[in-house]
């Protein structure tokens, strides 16, 4: 027992902690990467929700069309970026290796893929916005161009980066799988 007033137990200096059990640091790895996987996880939903509202609000003429522009090709695909989400999401309570690899090629897939065309499909508008000043679609008075290039960059940071610490979080997980199948 430890005693908060008092002397201490005569022959102990605080040097007896070598002994004791920590965490491995596979599991503290793991436990990191989980965190910001959650983390990049919540950008990224914040991301699609703002997508999807642009979507539905120019579909359902919630607002103008002067207000809110028809949403670009490349955004409908994009909203399919939440199977990846949902997947990982699934996948981090019980270290589903299954639901990770799913996850990981999903995002190639419906995350990186559309951001791309995007970039493509957007780059002739932004050129003749930046080389004669003329736009033509609007987000609440700014050039649609420059709002959508504005969130694919941090879209493609976020996915860059969620795809790095679950690849990290994958590796973590399939050796503790191949240690405890070696005892």
């Amino acid at each position: 027992m430890t005693s908060r007033v008092g002397s201490r137990v005569a022959g102990i200096n605080g040097s007896d902690f070598k002994h004791r059990e920590r965490v491995a640091p596979l599991y503290q790895m793991s436990a990191s990467m989980k965190s910001e996987v959650r983390k990049l996880n919540l950008v990224h939903l914040l991301i699609w929700l703002l997508l999807a509202a642009q979507v539905m609000v120019s579909h359902f003429n919630l607002v103008s069309h002067d207000t809110v522009s028809m949403p670009y090709q490349w955004e409908y695909p994009y909203l399919l970026s939440l199977i990846p989400l949902f997947c990982s999401s699934l996948s981090l309570p019980k270290n589903n290796i299954s639901y990770l690899v799913i996850s990981m090629i999903s995002s190639g897939l419906f995350s990186v893929a559309p951001l791309i065309y995007g970039g493509m499909e957007m780059f002739p508008v932004a050129q003749q916005l930046y080389r004669h000043g003329k736009a033509y679609r609007f987000i609440f008075g700014f050039s649609a161009v420059t709002v959508m290039y504005l969130i694919m960059v941090v879209a493609v940071q976020v996915h860059a980066w969620q795809i790095y610490y679950m690849k990290k979080l994958l590796d973590s997980w399939f050796n503790a799988t191949q240690e405890k199948k070696k005892k």
